[in-house]
């Protein structure tokens, strides 16, 4: 008979192409069922790890079908909250670098797979052609954008802070 894992270390089974597959829970719909991550392995071991470390990145989150929804789509939301908030100015600039370069190099991504590796290329990608002080503004204006969706639970955490934010340079 099959051992019952504890609760929250999420479902294993071994498929018919010989791969491991977990399964963890990771947020609820609006009816009630479960949204689920999934995750594959070529060992059971080397699936405990990944699990694990799963795990590890929704502790504490409880996702919605929202969290589906593209950065493009968030956006939109994001800057419609903090019409309120912002001067004009600010807000202004915000939606400049929203439509000229964060929409245009991530908008089309769904928000929970955004990824540090996919922000820290994007910062790269516009260090080639654009001044540092503004690669920073662009940074300081997706990094509010998902801090708030982080908030809203509607990623598990924010990846702007898992890396090195762009500097200034002068000269």
């Amino acid at each position: 008979m099959a051992k019952r894992r504890p609760s929250g270390d999420g479902m294993v089974r071994k498929r018919d192409d010989g791969r491991w597959e977990g399964r963890i829970v990771v947020g609820h719909k609006e009816n009630g069922d479960s949204i689920f991550r999934y995750v594959y392995a070529p060992t059971q071991k080397e699936l405990s790890v990944k699990l694990r470390q799963h795990i590890d990145s929704y502790q504490g989150a409880d996702l919605t079908e929202q969290s589906r929804m593209t950065l493009s789509e968030w956006l939109d939301q994001w800057l419609e909250n903090m019409v309120d908030t912002l001067r004009p100015n600010t807000l202004r600039n915000y939606r400049s670098y929203i439509e000229n370069h964060i929409r245009p190099g991530l908008g089309d991504k769904p928000l929970a797979r955004i990824t540090p590796k996919d922000v820290q290329r994007f910062y790269e990608k516009l260090s080639d052609c654009l001044a540092s002080g503004t690669v920073r503004r662009i940074h300081t204006t997706l990094h509010g954008a998902l801090k708030a969706a982080q908030q809203a639970h509607l990623i598990a955490s924010n990846p702007t802070e898992q890396i090195t934010a762009p500097r200034f340079s002068y000269g």
